[in-house]
């Protein structure tokens, strides 16, 4: 069964030989949005950009052969941009001429890429020091390199030393975060109980419903991770405050259309009385209407709100805090309000301009 498994290996490998070519594998048409961003962020021309899709797509059929035909001295295989074709790593450097003349570049390495993915598993199953930034199998390398932060090495030896004489120690700068948006109407979560929607992302954070939260409050995102914690909060007698975020969350202009497009805020300049005017949250989406009147005061049963902006857009709970805007224009967070989102209602929000005054904050646009 062995012979044949390497007959079969040894026949497709010889049909593919001829066919592995660049030119002569068809690879499917790439978009025009594609080509573009090939050039713009790896510095190619059109031609170039192309040409290089159709060396990646035989060079993805061929790495299938060879890596059947190599068996256990495979030691993992890598496109090499500047010669247009497959390197493939092999511990038997009797297979090297016969990966030449499938179309591949062989190169001779100490260590096979079943190796290499053990020494992996084993320190996945450790627990790394903070120091440790991440290990991947670095098959150029012929290594599992492990990045950890400068000056640090020797702090990590022990973690390095699970993956052996495999572990290669590379020390940088970098600081791997998350990367998670902090966008207008979505749901925050108020210490793990409360559900409230984001205003608007301001320099550090974002603002939004004083009622939500206390000083001090921590604050969870819409994927329920740690985001921050209220820096400050006004209620009653107004209705605002903003949350400090931390360093896993980026603040960005957009506001949640909820079913379309995100609206970039480009600004706060305050809508007239009678403008159009839309809201976004969390329980209800987004919906429109218009400015009804300005400086009301609002009597809640927790106690009187004064200066917030009264409108003919329908809310329900969990909406509180939500963004509201004119155009790509910020106006303000939602406060409360009467009704519903199937029968209508009035909604009145605390307008934006006042909040950023108050602590000082700037808006994120775009």
């Amino acid at each position: 069964m062995k012979r044949m498994a390497v007959a079969a290996v040894a026949v497709l490998a010889g049909a593919l030989a001829t066919t592995v070519s660049p030119a002569a594998v068809a690879a499917p048409q790439p978009s025009a949005d594609l080509l573009a961003a090939m050039q713009r962020d790896l510095g190619l021309n059109a031609q170039q950009a192309a040409e290089r899709l159709r060396q990646e797509n035989a060079a993805a059929i061929l790495q299938r052969v060879v890596e059947g035909f190599a068996g256990d001295s495979f030691g993992g295989a890598w496109f090499d941009a500047s010669a247009g074709k497959l390197v493939v790593g092999v511990t038997d450097a009797a297979k090297a001429d016969r990966l030449r003349r499938l179309g591949a570049e062989p190169k001779v390495v100490t260590n096979s890429a079943g190796a290499l993915e053990s020494a992996k598993a084993e320190l996945d199953a450790e627990k790394a020091p903070a120091e440790v930034t991440g290990w991947f199998v670095d098959t150029r390398a012929n290594a599992v390199t492990i990045t950890v932060k400068r000056g640090q090495t020797e702090a990590v030896k022990s973690f390095a030393d699970k993956a052996g004489t495999l572990a290669k120690v590379v020390e940088t700068d970098e600081a791997p975060r998350l990367l998670k948006d902090i966008r207008g109407g979505d749901a925050y979560y108020i210490n793990n109980a409360g559900r409230c929607s984001v205003g608007f992302a301001v320099q550090g954070g974002f603002v939004t419903a004083g009622h939500c939260g206390s000083k001090g409050d921590t604050v969870a995102g819409v994927d329920r991770s740690a985001l921050g914690a209220f820096e400050g909060s006004s209620f009653p007698g107004n209705d605002y405050g903003w949350v400090k975020a931390n360093s896993a969350w980026t603040p960005t202009a957009k506001v949640n259309h909820y079913g379309g497009a995100d609206v970039i805020v480009s600004g706060h300049t305050e809508a007239a009385v009678g403008s159009s005017i839309c809201r976004s949250g969390s329980t209800t989406g987004w919906h429109c209407g218009e400015v009804q009147a300005k400086s009301q005061t609002v009597n809640y049963q927790e106690g009187s709100v004064s200066g917030l902006t009264r409108t003919n857009v329908c809310a329900e709970p969990g909406d509180s805090g939500g963004s509201w805007v004119s155009g790509t224009q910020a106006q303000g967070v939602t406060s409360g309000g009467s009704g519903n989102c199937t029968s209508g209602g009035t909604t009145y929000f605390q307008p934006v301009n006042e909040i950023l005054s108050a602590y000082g904050l700037t808006l994120i646009t775009g």
